[in-house]
């Protein structure tokens, strides 16, 4: 069901090459990545060299402070999944963390009992996986030693850059995050944010991935980057040790996958949310959801209503697997049970049920694909979840420490309670795709609660209606939210919208670019084709 190519123009084509591609929301962090695959390293060195420049050249959406993900196909066939995700700290327990929330004078609650997870501060901030999740990437995966991948990240960070219209905004906005002096000495200039155009330098953050270049990850965790980060979460009120941080590992999980209308598609396992884009791919498939009309209005409705029983789902039930069990969610049985409660009119009698979701709606991210001549792979995702982060700067190192604790529960019966040593219900989610024994693609969506949604979408659109790659990211898009509002982009006809009002949704029409995302495929002759989407944009703007 090919819809016509000319009703909706993206005005960008796919990018295609033969010995490399690679996809990011930064045209500097790419440049990183391509010249790791000219000087021989292949699409796992290209990723790590990419994400670490774009720690440098878009701050404003990841950091060393944050986590790392990745799925990847390998040039030998081998399908996996890499994670660096650290949980709370050993302190972290229910009781001590209530009494901190209910000590802090801004804070609403003043019995314990009242507490609710801060969205910032130190008490939202997790170990840190990232250092530890691209050295163990170079070393399991690639071909070049960390240190050699870091230099363009620290040639961007010492040497300056111009700052994109994109990063000034997201940065400004991020810019009362700023508290303490530390903070707004490594990432304020005479006190603001960087204006469009201007030439940065970010000489303290270089001066760590010097030091982790010289040191390795174990600089971050052990070394003296640790005792910078366990003294400044403390001094502010935190529980992080360096013991924390130095028990910390990478680890390398097995994907869950599921086939959807003949492609196979792999996800993250918890306690990363992947299992909620399986399910609802699942339950869309047995609805019929690629079956109809590409502007229909049953077309929106049908994965729209997929999407809400996933996320119901998943936010119920998935957390850290050492210590909560979940259903099968990926299941057909699953997915056959759940899509037998969906019918022709909205349901609104499901919400997304985790803490903080309003927050984690419109976090930012930094998803990027790489693919090289050898039939590497990969989709590499790195976040410290919103923004800035929890707004913690470590000492003099440069870093700013995410906030992923502030997903975590204080209600001791939630299954993502917080709990030592626990990870937090997770975000991020690379996708993979098979659609043949040679065609792959990486791919992803950034932006919170967006990514699941932005996988469905993009995978229908090119399983089900056969677009092109570039295409398939520009279409606009709808988005459940949590507030149960069914959010639409602008270019959908206003038919569209009418049609669904009347199914009872709650629409909400948006401004222009407001989503984000990148691909790379590889088809059966070898030729690597790429896309990004300009979306990531309108992530600055809010709605």
């Amino acid at each position: 069901m090919d819809p016509d190519l000319d009703r909706f123009n993206s005005r960008r084509s796919t990018v295609y090459g033969q010995r490399g591609v690679v996809s990011t929301s930064q045209p500097l962090a790419s440049q990183a990545g391509i010249e790791t695959l000219r000087d021989g390293g292949n699409a796992f060195d290209a990723a790590v060299a990419t994400a670490a420049a774009l720690n440098v050249v878009e701050p404003t959406s990841t950091g060393l402070g944050g986590d790392v993900f990745a799925l990847y196909k390998t040039a030998d066939g081998e399908v996996g999944a890499m994670r660096a995700c650290g949980g709370a700290p050993a302190d972290a327990t229910l009781e001590n963390v209530r009494e901190a929330v209910a000590q802090d004078p801004d804070a609403d609650a003043d019995d314990p009992a009242d507490a609710e997870m801060p969205d910032t501060g130190p008490l939202a901030v997790t170990v840190p996986g990232t250092a530890r999740g691209w050295e163990a990437t170079a070393e399991e995966l690639g071909t070049k030693d960390l240190g050699e991948l870091l230099q363009p990240a620290i040639r961007y960070a010492t040497e300056g850059y111009p700052v994109s219209e994109v990063v000034s905004a997201q940065w400004q906005h991020g810019e009362e995050l700023f508290e303490t002096p530390n903070a707004r000495e490594a990432f304020l200039f005479d006190g603001e944010a960087p204006e469009t155009g201007q030439t940065v330098r970010l000489p303290k953050l270089g001066a760590s991935m010097e030091t982790i270049a010289e040191e390795g990850a174990d600089a971050v965790y052990e070394g003296e980057i640790a005792e910078a980060i366990a003294d400044e979460v403390q001094e502010q009120g935190g529980f992080m040790t360096v013991d924390d941080l130095a028990a910390f590992e990478v680890e390398w999980p097995e994907p869950v996958s599921t086939t959807y209308n003949g492609a196979e598609v792999y996800e993250l396992p918890p306690n990363n949310q992947g299992l909620i884009a399986l399910e609802a791919l699942n339950v869309a498939e047995q609805l019929g959801a690629g079956e109809y009309d590409y502007d229909s209005a049953e077309r929106v409705h049908y994965f729209s209503e997929a999407l809400k029983v996933a996320f119901h789902d998943g936010h119920r039930y998935i957390t850290d697997p050492d210590y909560e069990d979940h259903p099968p969610l990926a299941s057909e049985a699953w997915a056959e049970k759940r899509a037998a409660e969906v019918g022709p009119e909205a349901n609104h009698d499901v919400s997304f049920g985790v803490p903080n979701a309003g927050d984690a709606e419109d976090a930012d991210t930094v998803l990027l694909t790489v693919a090289d001549d050898e039939g590497n792979v990969v989709s590499f995702i790195n976040s410290r979840f919103a923004g800035f982060g929890s707004g913690v700067v470590a000492g003099d190192t440069g870093i700013a420490l995410q906030n992923r604790g502030s997903s975590f529960s204080l209600d001791a019966d939630h299954p993502n309670r917080i709990e030592p040593g626990k990870r937090p219900f997770h975000t991020l989610i690379p996708g993979l795709v098979e659609f043949d024994e040679d065609d792959w693609a990486a791919f992803g969506v950034m932006g919170g609660y967006m990514q699941p949604q932005g996988h469905v979408q993009v995978i229908s659109n090119i399983v089900d209606y056969g677009m092109p790659l570039q295409r398939a990211l520009d279409e606009p898009r709808w988005r459940y939210r949590e507030s149960g509002e069914l959010a639409l982009e602008p270019q959908f006809d206003d038919d569209v919208a009418a049609k669904l009002v009347r199914k009872g949704h709650d629409v909400q029409v948006l401004s222009p670019g407001l989503f984000g995302g990148a691909q790379i495929t590889r088809n059966e002759d070898g030729v690597l084709s790429g896309a990004t989407e300009p979306r990531k944009d309108g992530n600055a703007q809010g709605y």
